[in-house]
Formats: C-alpha cells, sequence, structure tokens
C-alpha cells in the first residue's frame, strides 16, 4: 500500500487433500480472502511455491491461470454473480463459452436439475429467490466438471432455510468426490466441514480436522500438465458464436445507448454514399456533356473588332469562309474538319409551330460530335454541295412537332421555307440554360444561303488524329489563319481556338476535386462516429466491470474479453454501416428524384464506406477491449 509493505499472508504452510472439505475461517483482515485468491488461481505468492498436484503454478501466466479457472476449479461468491440479462441456464453455461467448441453444452441443463432448478431454467436472476440464485451459481460451478469449488461466504447472504439448502449440496458434492474450500465467518456453517482452519494477521492459528470425517478420493486422469496444453487460442466455431451472441446481448439491453452509438456511423456511411454518388453523377453528366462536344476538338472562331478595349485598324476584323475550313483541313494531323453557322428560326409540322436554333454544318459534322442519327441517316457531300432541303432534327424538336408519328421522310417549314425531315439525332441533354436537343442541322450550304443569308461561317470545327498533337496543330493553325487573314503576330487575338481537351481535363479535375472534398468532410462524420463508439464501449467497460471480473473468474483469458468487446464493437459499426448504406442510396436517389440532380451510387462506395465501418469499429473498440481484457478478476469482481 504505496510505501508500506502488508504481509496479507505470513509464512503460511498449507496442505489439501483431495476429497476434502475445507473451512477458513478468521475475522476480517485476517487474510483468509487472500488465500482463497491464491488456491483458486486470481493470485500468486510473491515468494514461496503453490504446487498442484505436484506442479509448482506459482510461475504461470495470467492466460494459464484462467484455464485453472475454468477447467479445475468451481467459484460459488456470496453476491452469487449472476449476469442480470440472461437467463439462469445461460449463466449455468457461461464457463462453456471458454472451455473451447470441445465442451459438451447439455451439461448446463444436467448440472441445473441436480441442485433442483430445472423447472426454473428459463427465469432471469431477477425472479429468483437468493437460495436460487445460489444454487444457480453452484451450478455454474459444476458445469465443467471442476476438481476443486472455491466457496466465498456462499451462505452470507442467505436465510436460514436457504443456508440449509446451499449446504447440503455442499456436502452432497464433497460425498460425491469433490475438492471443497470454504470461506466463513459463520462457526455453524464450517462444523458442516471435515477441516476448520483459523487465521489471524495472515497466519494459520489453529488446524483442526474432525477425526469421523473420512474423504472420498476419486480416481482423476486430469493431468495439470495436460490443462496447461491449452493456454493456446481455443477460437473455434461454437465460441465465435456465443461471442457473438453474448455481444447481441449486451446491445440489445442497452438498446437507446447502441442505437445512439450506430447514429455516427450511419449518418457517416450514408454521407459518404450520397457524396460519393452526388461527385459521381456530376462526373458522368459532365462526360456526357463533353462526349457530345467531340474528342480531340479544336475550335475556332472569329475575334472580335477590338482587343484590349481598343478599337482595331481596319482589316484586322477576321471573318471564316468555307475557303478557310477547306484550308485547314490539309494541316498536317488534322482527320475531319467541319464550319457551321448558326440562327434562330420558326418551325412548322401542320398546326404545330416550335421556335429553335438551326444549325449549318458540314458533312463530317456526326462523327466529329457523336451527332450519329438514331433514326434515318445524316445528309451527305452531294445533298450539301446541291444546297438540298433536308434536315436532321433534335429529340426535343421531334417531340414538340411530332406526337406519336415518325418524323423521318416528314415535311417541315423552317422560317417558311420547306425542308424534309431525314434523321433524329440522340439524345444529348441540357446544357446550362441551352438544351442541346433543341436544334436542327442542316447542310452548311443550305443554311447560309437559303435560311440565314450569311456570307461567312460562325466557327470551324477541327478534329485532331491523336490527342498527343493537340498543341502542335494549335500552332499550325494559328499560323495558316494569321498568314491568311493578313495579321500580325500582335493580332492573335482576333481570333480564338478554344482547345476542348484542355476543357475536358479542367471540368474533369474540378469534379474530382469536388469529390474529394465532399467524400473527406463525409468521412469526418465516419470519424466522429468512430469516437462515439469508442465513448460508449469504454463507458460500457466502466459499468460492466463486475461482469469482466466474472467472466474472468470462470476462465476468460485476456483475449477471450478482447474478442467479445471487439466483436461487440464491430457489431454495432456493421449494423450502423449497413442502415447507412440503406440511407445513402436512399438519399441518393430522393436528390436526383426531387432536386433533379444526376447521382451515381457506385458499388465501390458502398464497399469502401462498410469496409471503413468495419475499419472504424475495430479501431476504436480496440482501446475499450484492450481495458477490459487488463483488468484484475479480483478488483473486478470487488467493483461497485
Amino acid at each position: 500500500m504505496g510505501s508500506e509493505e502488508v504481509r496479507a499472508l505470513d509464512n503460511v504452510s498449507l496442505r489439501i487433500e483431495a476429497g476434502e472439505f475445507v473451512a477458513v475461517m478468521g475475522a476480517s483482515g485476517s487474510g483468509k480472502s487472500t488465500m482463497l485468491h491464491i488456491l483458486g488461481f486470481f493470485d500468486r505468492p510473491d515468494t514461496g511455491a503453490y504446487l498442484l498436484n505436484g506442479t509448482d503454478i506459482s510461475g504461470l501466466d495470467d492466460d494459464q491461470m484462467a484455464v485453472l479457472r475454468n477447467q479445475i476449479a468451481g467459484f460459488v461468491f456470496q453476491q452469487f454473480h449472476l449476469l442480470p440479462r440472461i437467463s439462469a441456464l445461460a449463466n449455468v453455461a457461461l464457463p462453456l463459452t471458454y472451455a473451447g467448441p470441445q465442451a459438451d453444452r447439455r451439461l448446463a441443463a444436467e448440472k441445473l436439475s441436480a441442485v433442483g432448478l430445472a423447472a426454473r431454467a428459463r427465469h432471469l436472476p431477477g425472479e429468483l429467490s437468493g437460495g436460487e440464485r445460489q444454487r444457480v451459481a453452484i451450478a455454474r460451478s459444476l458445469v465443467n466438471e471442476p476438481l476443486i469449488i472455491f466457496a466465498d461466504e456462499p451462505t452470507g447472504n442467505l436465510d436460514t432455510r436457504s443456508e440449509a439448502e446451499i449446504m447440503a449440496i455442499l456436502r452432497q458434492l464433497n460425498q460425491q468426490g469433490k475438492t471443497i474450500v470454504m470461506v466463513t465467518h459463520e462457526l455453524e456453517v464450517a462444523e458442516h466441514a471435515g477441516r476448520i482452519i483459523t487465521m489471524r494477521d495472515g497466519r494459520i492459528i489453529s488446524d483442526e480436522r474432525k477425526k469421523d470425517f473420512k474423504p472420498v478420493v476419486l480416481r482423476e486422469n486430469r493431468s495439470i500438465s495436460q490443462v496447461l496444453t491449452r493456454t493456446g487460442s481455443v477460437f473455434g466455431r461454437a465460441e465465435f458464436s456465443d461471442h457473438v451472441r453474448q455481444s447481441l446481448d449486451a446491445i440489445l439491453a442497452n438498446r437507446l445507448r447502441s442505437l445512439l452509438s450506430m447514429l455516427g456511423i450511419l449518418i457517416g456511411v450514408a454521407a459518404v454514399i450520397a457524396m460519393l454518388a452526388l461527385g459521381q453523377g456530376a462526373r458522368d453528366s459532365i462526360e456526357q456533356r463533353l462526349s457530345s462536344l467531340g474528342s480531340n476538338l479544336l475550335m475556332v472562331r472569329p475575334g472580335s473588332s477590338q482587343m484590349h478595349g481598343v478599337a482595331l485598324e481596319a482589316g484586322t476584323v477576321t471573318r471564316f469562309t468555307l475557303q478557310d475550313s477547306a484550308a485547314m483541313k490539309i494541316v498536317n494531323n488534322v482527320s475531319r474538319v467541319s464550319p457551321s453557322v448558326r440562327g434562330r428560326v420558326q418551325l412548322v409540322y401542320g398546326d404545330k409551330n416550335w421556335n429553335s436554333e438551326v444549325q449549318g454544318v458540314g458533312v463530317e459534322y456526326p462523327l466529329m460530335r457523336s451527332a450519329v442519327p438514331v433514326l434515318g441517316r445524316f445528309f451527305d457531300e452531294k445533298e450539301l454541295l446541291q444546297r438540298e432541303r433536308v434536315a436532321v432534327i433534335g429529340q426535343t424538336v421531334a417531340s414538340a412537332l411530332f406526337i406519336n408519328e415518325d418524323p423521318v421522310g416528314r415535311s417541315i417549314r423552317i422560317n417558311r421555307t420547306g425542308f424534309r425531315v431525314i434523321g433524329v439525332l440522340p439524345e444529348k441533354g441540357a446544357s446550362g440554360f441551352r438544351d442541346e436537343d433543341d436544334t436542327v442541322l442542316v447542310p452548311i450550304s443550305t443554311a447560309m444561303n437559303r435560311l440565314l443569308g450569311k456570307q461567312y461561317v460562325d466557327s470551324i470545327d477541327v478534329e485532331v488524329t491523336d490527342p498527343v498533337f493537340m498543341e502542335q496543330v494549335q500552332q499550325d493553325l494559328k499560323s495558316l489563319i494569321i498568314r491568311r487573314q493578313n495579321l500580325s503576330s500582335g493580332n492573335e487575338e482576333a481570333f480564338q481556338i478554344r482547345n476542348m481537351a484542355e476543357l475536358r481535363q479542367t471540368l474533369e479535375a474540378t469534379t474530382q476535386t469536388m469529390t474529394v472534398l465532399l467524400g473527406s468532410i463525409a468521412a469526418i462524420s465516419l470519424l466522429v462516429g468512430g469516437i462515439g463508439i469508442m465513448n460508449i464501449m469504454l463507458v460500457s467497460v466502466t459499468e460492466r466491470t463486475r461482469e469482466i471480473g466474472l467472466r474472468k473468474a470462470i476462465g476468460a483469458r485476456r483475449s477471450d474479453i478482447t474478442a467479445q468487446f471487439l466483436i461487440e464493437s464491430i457489431l454495432m459499426t456493421v449494423a450502423g454501416g449497413l442502415a447507412g448504406v440503406l440511407l445513402g442510396v436512399s438519399a441518393a436517389f430522393l436528390l436526383s428524384v426531387l432536386a433533379g440532380w444526376t447521382t451515381k451510387v457506385s458499388w465501390v462506395s458502398v464497399v469502401m464506406a462498410t469496409s471503413f465501418s468495419v475499419l472504424v469499429g475495430i479501431v476504436f473498440g480496440l482501446r475499450p477491449a484492450m481495458q477490459a481484457a487488463g483488468l484484475n478478476p479480483v478488483e473486478a469482481l470487488r467493483y461497485e
């Protein structure tokens, strides 16, 4: 005790033979409880030796001592130490959990029947009298067929009738060959024993044997060395199922606390899945929009007549012609070129009319812009040269003008000029406030001469053979335009060349950054949930200190206690994770339906979030589990 040394046991020399019934008496502080703890494998002497069947067990480690408590000893406590949330039968079967998968589970019912409580097997401890609870404790001490029964004040909390019943059971067990060591304050209880040892100040002051008492000795083939070989892990199938069942019992016994613990994980997993679904949906949406623009594409547009707000000299305004478009096609590493013009037009079909945008394009436009018609066909080179009045319409136009009709082959009027519909474009979707499907494509020659009256093209699309040549082609196009437009090198702002690959990379990088940001924010929720799990588990360890002491007293090793609390933590996080998956998927669906946002739930995100929740359970459950496993069984049993 600090710097003061207290000799709880002082120069004790004691020998107990097999089959004896020994009662240890003495006042409080006499050392009898300390001696019982050493005899019962709870504690070790600082000096001296403890020989069990000739084997010195003074130097055994904690796991070896736990095996002895499970296989050699049975304990009957004054406070009963029954777990309140499980039945009498389950309490009796508790030591079998730590006996390994080879333990016979039927022994629990047999031992409970042996103490006369078969009819009360399904009752909770709170539904039993004091005497019945002590008999359950005795049945529990017998379930692993121990060699020795240690009884610590077994009648201290019982009335006279119950005391007589318990002592009768103990005498009967002794007559069957069980060695019994009992600590008691009461002489009338000690008189039931065949040997009475009296202690004072840590010493044995008297040791009396009854001459008429004859021990019944059974031949026991169990050797201590054989028992100690079981110190290794026996974490078999039956034992694992017991750990899971007991962890579920503990979770269900505190439903509200467990629900609040799982809530953090649930929200975290749901947030991760919903945010990643939102990010993935945005990425796919952008990818779809970009695919409509084409790949490896350069867009050439004329600039303004001003540069940096200052009017340019005459002749510096760029205006591209079809001849410029043809010249660009012969630039090295250019595969396709398509000039275009556009304008607003009025469409009429029968009694329906629609205001839309018309685009005059070249024949290579559908391959460059992923615009191959899903119905009909695109116009060809001959129709372009002859300025044919043919049109390919978008999905929005088709829906507005042709209700339940096939548009292909129908005639429509564009600004009072008749056109024949020869195809329907694939769906592109909206791009900002612009509907990409609200368009009509006609040959550029037809648009310039018959519809819009334009002499110059609005833009020219140039497709490069390979992305690696994008920069080079861009420079070659600049040189070509400057030369054809007679521009000086300082007037490059008079035209624009937009690199769609750069735009694609920028948008993808932005989307990726947003996805990572959203996922990181959601992961913080998981981290907070994990801290909540750890706090709850630490509280649980404190509340269940006496239960932990009991489990260690009946043979639970450090690994058993660690496994139980770790499994309990993992079960809570897994349950919260699975509920979070359902909530996250539902949230992503609602965002898509109600808010109109594009979402895509990925199995990768589901697996990742669930796996992370399990990892949270392991990481944050490990500390409380290790704390529980490190408790001293004697101190834990005395915890108030």
